[in-house]
């Protein structure tokens, strides 16, 4: 599977990418910030985008929406990642199109099966 992973904490990035590429075997993407990953999800057609939700520039809900705007990223399910996931804020995601929320800190161990079960559950 081809992940893009955006987070503008770059230790999240580099923990969610080894974790991902040796656990789950995936090809993964990094972006920094919401207009870096609207260029490579449109370049690089990821299977699925970890999107972090408070980033500077750019905040994962404004950065949702311009891809989903985009014909050339608009199908491409998104999991927003969040320090937040409280039932209220995920529903409200899950309104501006994303397919769920999962909390920060993630465990490495399960994020393969984490993300694999939200893309199931859609």
């Amino acid at each position: 599977m081809r992940i893009l992973i955006v987070d503008d904490e770059p230790d999240i990035r580099r923990i969610a990418a080894l974790a991902l590429r040796k656990l789950g075997g995936h090809e993964l993407f990094e972006a920094e910030n919401g207009m870096e990953a609207i260029e490579l999800a449109a370049a690089h057609q990821p299977d699925v985008i970890l999107l972090d939700v408070m980033m500077p520039l750019m905040d994962g809900p404004t950065t949702l929406a311009a891809l989903k705007q985009n014909a050339a990223t608009s199908s491409i399910p998104v999991i927003f990642l969040t320090a937040k996931a409280i039932a209220s804020e995920v529903e409200r995601f899950k309104r501006l199109g994303a397919v769920a929320a999962l909390t920060k800190p993630f465990d490495p161990m399960t994020l393969d099966r984490d993300i694999r079960a939200a893309l199931a559950d859609t």
